[in-house]
């Protein structure tokens, strides 16, 4: 289903490090029907508050999201796991040892197990051996805490929410600020998912149509980590569809499959980026794969993986950007503390300056501020 009109706007105002030409006459590069690397470009490069604002408040939470939205992030990214009772709710992973206060509800101190996830053994809670029911009396709490102590202040606050109550905040918070907000969820593990019979693609699509938010043009970008559910999703939604890739590894259906060949390096080659077109509009990139990183630990020159992208009508969105120093390389970093604030700015422009059409953020007002001062 390639011929869906995407969402964002298709014409990019301003040239970007040399990769766009400024005038309508630009030639058209894309082997992809109808477009070029020019048409492919948004207007305003598009900020993801990741896993709602999870700098400030814990992640996949309510806040997280309301408080990413409050700071002009244009989507929010909720990452989808299951129930017993097959609801898709908010959570990073099914694992939810570190982000809810389960460890501490003797009630529950027998469903701790050992499972194997995406070829891992994991030892600890996961949401699909509660009810939602169940799953609503524990509470979330800050994953990072030794990163993030501040968030701590929030832990035993707020509930583990559905997709179904993420998409009604975005509803609510649209008609409050008066713009459309972006949602793009990712559906965690769905080979996993899928062998406990327990996918997770239908539910998210019925719930999106409950919203409305099943039409073409709906601010909707769904993601993936793996190929199989994305190229399903290809026949069963016009939704733009993004494939996430990551630094290293490859995606777990490939290895599942047997297959050798597909990795996540292979998949950013030209011949990679040109298979992904076929079935998505968007790619995910790790940002190391955009900006490398020398034998120091510094950024170089950026890789030919935008441009390539854009060549086969694919935008870019890369993840993910955190204002703390360990999460950045070191050209970005302000003294030694690992967990004081680097660079940002000059991290979010070099990204911006590299071409691409989005960002995932934890502090969305980081982003937002450095994206706003360059397009002036």
């Amino acid at each position: 289903m390639r011929s869906r009109t995407l969402f964002l706007p298709l014409v990019f105002a301003t040239a970007l490090a040399g990769l766009v030409a400024p005038t309508s006459t630009a030639a058209p590069s894309a082997d992809k029907a109808g477009q070029s690397a020019r048409s492919v470009r948004v207007d305003v490069p598009q900020v993801f508050g990741h896993r709602g604002a999870s700098g400030y408040r814990p992640e996949h939470t309510l806040a997280s999201y309301r408080l990413a939205i409050q700071l002009g992030a244009d989507y929010i990214e909720p990452d989808l796991v299951p129930t017993k009772d097959g609801v898709l709710v908010a959570r990073h992973e099914n694992d939810i040892t570190g982000t809810t206060d389960v460890a501490d509800r003797q009630e529950f101190a027998a469903r701790e197990t050992t499972k194997t996830i995406d070829g891992r053994p994991i030892t600890g809670w996961f949401t699909e051996d509660f009810t939602l029911a169940e799953l609503k009396t524990l509470r979330a709490k800050e994953r990072l805490p030794d990163v993030r102590p501040g968030n701590t202040r929030f832990d035993g606050r707020f509930q583990v929410p559905t997709f179904a109550e993420v998409l009604a905040l975005v509803k609510e918070q649209g008609k409050k600020y008066g713009r459309e907000i972006g949602v793009a969820p990712e559906t965690k593990h769905p080979t996993y998912f899928d062998s406990i019979g327990l996918s997770p693609e239908e539910p998210m699509l019925r719930e999106l149509k409950r919203a409305g938010l099943d039409r073409t043009r709906s601010k909707v970008l769904i993601q993936s980590f793996e190929i199989t559910n994305l190229r399903q999703l290809d026949t069963q939604t016009d939704l733009p569809l993004e494939q996430l890739v990551d630094a290293t590894g490859a995606p777990f259906d490939a290895v599942a499959a047997g297959d050798p060949t597909t990795t996540y390096a292979s998949m950013v080659t030209r011949a990679g980026l040109r298979e992904i077109s076929q079935y998505a509009d968007w790619v995910g990139p790790q940002k190391d794969l955009v900006l490398p990183r020398n034998a120091a630990g510094a950024t170089t020159v950026p890789s030919s993986l935008v441009p390539d992208a854009h060549r086969y009508g694919l935008r870019v969105v890369v993840f993910t950007l955190r204002d703390e120093n360990q999460f950045m390389a070191i050209n970005f970093r302000r003294g030694t503390d690992p967990n004081a604030k680097g660079d940002i700015f000059a991290e979010v422009t070099a990204f911006l300056d590299a071409g691409v059409d989005g960002l995932f953020a934890d502090y969305p007002d980081s982003a937002v501020d450095a994206r706003d001062a360059w397009l002036e």
